[in-house]
């Protein structure tokens, strides 16, 4: 998009992680980081988000570790799942706060635990919901997605870029 930013982790937070439909817990979860480091930063636009995995009923969000990681994807292979991303944008010097959600279905190819393992040693899945990436060798084990790719990544940019764009903050493409 052109833009100039940092990366900043709002340390210290204590994210939601259940009690909530899960657009609810990632919008919140994503207002936390994004109000938390706008809080510190008044002038700055600041974009949080928040990434959650959803089989049926069932949340997957970071693993505790590889044998965590090994047994979320266990459940997901072979299956379709939805990939829901919250999103806020905040800036408190031009009292902007606006928040949304993006939801990819994805379905995952059928794979074996060796298969699976041999995935998980070529990626970190310990930051990462659902304990994979689709931009990190995610043919080998995403059969087809239904939606936003980049929210699957974890940031909806078509979604992020029409607000900024609504907002004045980028020029109208097309």
């Amino acid at each position: 998009m052109g833009l100039r930013f940092a990366v900043v982790r709002p340390d210290g937070i204590e994210e939601e992680t259940g009690g909530a439909a899960p657009e609810v817990l990632a919008i919140r979860n994503a207002q936390l980081k994004a109000r938390t480091i706008a809080g510190r930063h008044r002038e700055a636009l600041v974009i949080g988000a928040d990434t959650v995995v959803v089989l049926s009923t069932v949340l997957f969000g970071k693993p505790s570790d590889f044998d965590d990681a090994v047994r979320m994807l266990q459940r997901l292979v072979g299956r379709q799942h939805e990939v829901i991303t919250g999103v806020c944008l905040v800036h408190r010097a031009l009292e902007t706060d606006i928040s949304f959600f993006e939801r990819t279905r994805v379905r995952m190819r059928p794979l074996t635990t060796d298969d699976i393992r041999a995935y998980l040693q070529k990626i970190d899945p310990l930051d990462k919901a659902g304990a994979y990436a689709i931009q990190e060798f995610g043919e080998g084990i995403v059969e087809r997605i239904e939606g936003s790719y980049s929210n699957v990544m974890g940031l909806p940019t078509e979604r992020v870029r029409a607000t900024l764009e609504k907002l004045g903050v980028l020029g109208a493409t097309g």
